[in-house]
């Protein structure tokens, strides 16, 4: 008996991984898939960008966007060696991809730019107007000499340099080896196009801006909460860049005073990038408090999330999930007779991006356990926080309440709610998802937050 047990526990884990890798297997693209890719992308980009240079070049008079300090941009010849390697980019990241899907995102990505961009050359064309440097004595004449015949100078906005390159970083950071490497050469290769006089500054910022749009066009697994991150990411990336535009624009043609927009632009970016790395505690600390310099940085952002919280949320009076379990928005000072502070009374704030009022923090049992809006729920914290609340519930002393709450009461709390009642009630997940929204007439459940409770 013994025997066939050991026999038994050996052989499954054999079985599993043999089940893990024939699933990767399937979803591996083949060689033939990812050169058909390479090719489709090509051959439009080649068709496309040439037909667009064509149509413009016909043109009598094309204008162009210069700003003040481009005209102190050097002129660097050993440059063009980043600037010409996106080609060889272009010929390998199609097979670089690890999964179909990558490379059906990627195809799509580089399609919609390239069409895109070309749109862009034809309705506001513009060229390049800088003097260039005579490159004959230079090492690299020939490369010059090649963009001199092949390269036009009228597909000038957006980038599609620029708007590539970060196409190409979606697949080469996901490397082990090189990854350091691959994204300085690539940040070389999106400022070789100022320092080899081939863009101008407002070709870098459209271009930028065209792969954003690409990127939340055609995200990578939509439906995957371990993705979600990234996807909401890119909006406000994307929002970031826009400001920057605006405010680099507007300052060009009337004061300075429009470079106030570049606080909330980069403002927009370090939350996009706290989003992509998930840290939940950005803002709130592990008290739930944020301190003023945060506060002072934050502010556009603290005050949008206030208003909407302020105007649009629901579930005010809290909803009995469970005997003693309550979930909610967040309260305000109006909202403090629901939680009677007089009894044992346990929150748990589930918000990331605003303060729980004082008095709710002093006189009860209060814990920050911060998610991020929107975002993706990280599997072991969750857990964690369900079993917490569990075990607190079998101790609860019988006039004692718990309240869940987050900041408009929509998904978060909801969320955590289903969990806490699979638990408890050793509910299936489907059956406490239909008890919640049978509570929670407000209840948000999107794709991947049903993707997430049927992984957890």
């Amino acid at each position: 008996m013994d025997d066939e047990i050991v026999i038994l526990t050996s052989f499954f884990p054999i079985k599993y991984n043999y089940v893990q890798e024939s699933q990767m297997d399937e979803r591996r693209p083949t060689i033939k898939q990812q050169f058909y890719s390479f090719v489709l992308c090509a051959i439009v980009f080649m068709i496309v960008y040439n037909s667009a240079a064509w149509y413009t070049s016909r043109a009598e008079k094309i204008p162009s966007f210069v700003f003040d300090f481009e005209k102190h941009v050097p002129f660097l010849p050993w440059s063009m060696i980043p600037y010409m390697t996106s080609g060889i980019f272009f010929c390998s990241v199609f097979f670089q991809c690890k999964d179909k899907e990558q490379l059906k995102i990627l195809t799509r990505r580089m399609l919609f730019v390239t069409v895109a961009a070309a749109l862009c050359f034809i309705m506001f064309p513009l060229r390049f107007s800088l003097p260039k440097p005579n490159t004959d004595d230079s090492v690299l004449k020939y490369s010059f000499l090649f963009l001199k015949i092949f390269d036009s100078p009228f597909n000038q906005s957006p980038s599609l340099h620029i708007a590539y390159a970060f196409i190409f970083w979606t697949v080469f950071r996901n490397f082990k080896k090189f990854r350091t490497f691959l994204m300085i050469w690539l940040i070389l290769l999106g400022i070789s196009t100022l320092t080899t006089y081939q863009h101008h500054f407002i070709d870098i910022l459209s271009g930028i801006v065209l792969a954003h749009i690409s990127f939340i066009l055609f995200p990578y697994r939509k439906y995957d909460f371990q993705y979600r991150n990234f996807h909401v990411a890119n909006f406000y990336f994307l929002f970031g860049w826009i400001l920057a535009s605006v405010s680099i624009l507007l300052n060009r043609f009337s004061d300075h005073l429009w470079l106030i927009l570049l606080w909330p632009a980069l403002m927009s970016m370090i939350i996009g990038y706290h989003y992509q790395k998930n840290h939940t505690h950005f803002l709130k600390d592990k008290n739930g408090r944020i301190s003023l310099a945060k506060k002072s940085f934050y502010m556009p952002y603290l005050i949008i999330y206030w208003l909407f919280w302020k105007f649009l949320r629901k579930n005010r009076k809290p909803l009995e999930i469970l005997p003693r379990i309550y979930i909610s928005s967040r309260p305000g000072s109006e909202d403090l007779h629901y939680f009677q502070t007089n009894n044992p009374v346990l929150v748990y704030d589930l918000s990331a991006e605003i303060e729980e009022i004082q008095e709710l923090r002093q006189k009860t049992s209060y814990h920050s356990v911060p998610f991020l809006d929107i975002g993706t729920f990280d599997m072991n914290e969750t857990k964690k926080l369900i079993t917490e609340i569990t075990e607190n519930y079998k101790k609860l002393p019988a006039d004692g309440k718990i309240f869940i709450h987050c900041t408009m009461g929509f998904a978060r709390s909801s969320v955590i709610g289903i969990l806490v009642m699979k638990n408890i009630l050793s509910l299936p997940v489907d059956d406490a998802a239909e008890t919640m929204k049978s509570i929670n007439k407000n209840a948000v459940l999107h794709p991947y937050l049903k993707d997430f409770l049927k992984k957890i």
